[in-house]
């Protein structure tokens, strides 16, 4: 197994258990910031949903980010890719990749990981793709810490990638 990958997942899936002490002090904690919040919600005048329709609608054409067509076809153009070059690496059907032209098909995690990989993204560039999508590569899970450590790594060879999660006997791509 790679040293470098092994000290990775250690440094990151060993987490100090929370002792008795501080999980009572966390739970007075919590106690006491879910009666401020029920205070507060005494105070909210919007209980009527059409009156917060206009400020719902502002705050979705505020915050909503691009779609993850928007940022997948910008980052192949952007690497001067044709579509073949990017889904022929990973060996991403043809067809899948015809469906994901369209705005309304929402891929799998998997599918994002493999393009990720086919364009060789940076770790940031595939978080921000994965998140396009709604998924992310939380640090709390063996297969998620070794997808981000080969992509922190530059690691994009489907083969070595696989051969990582099959070591750590974790559910492997494609």
């Amino acid at each position: 197994m790679n040293a470098k990958l092994q000290a990775y997942l250690d440094k990151y899936l060993k987490q100090p258990r929370m002792g008795a002490v501080s999980f009572k002090r966390a739970k007075r904690s919590i106690t006491s910031e879910c009666s401020s919040i029920d205070k507060n919600l005494m105070d909210y005048e919007c209980f009527d949903m059409a009156a917060c329709a206009p400020s719902i609608d502002a705050f979705i054409d505020k915050n909503k980010d691009v779609s993850f067509q928007t940022k997948l076809f910008k980052l192949i153009d952007d690497k001067n890719l044709k579509d073949s070059d990017v889904y022929n690496k990973v060996n991403i059907d043809r067809r899948l990749f015809s469906k994901i032209r369209n705005e309304d098909y929402h891929p799998s995690k998997e599918t994002v990981i493999l393009l990720g990989l086919s364009l060789e993204l940076t770790e940031q560039e595939i978080e921000d793709l994965l998140k396009s999508a709604s998924y992310s590569l939380p640090m709390n899970t063996t297969y998620d810490l070794i997808i981000r450590f080969c992509f922190k790594e530059h690691i994009y060879d489907i083969n070595q990638v696989n051969e990582f999660l099959y070591d750590y006997k974790c559910k492997t791509l494609n």
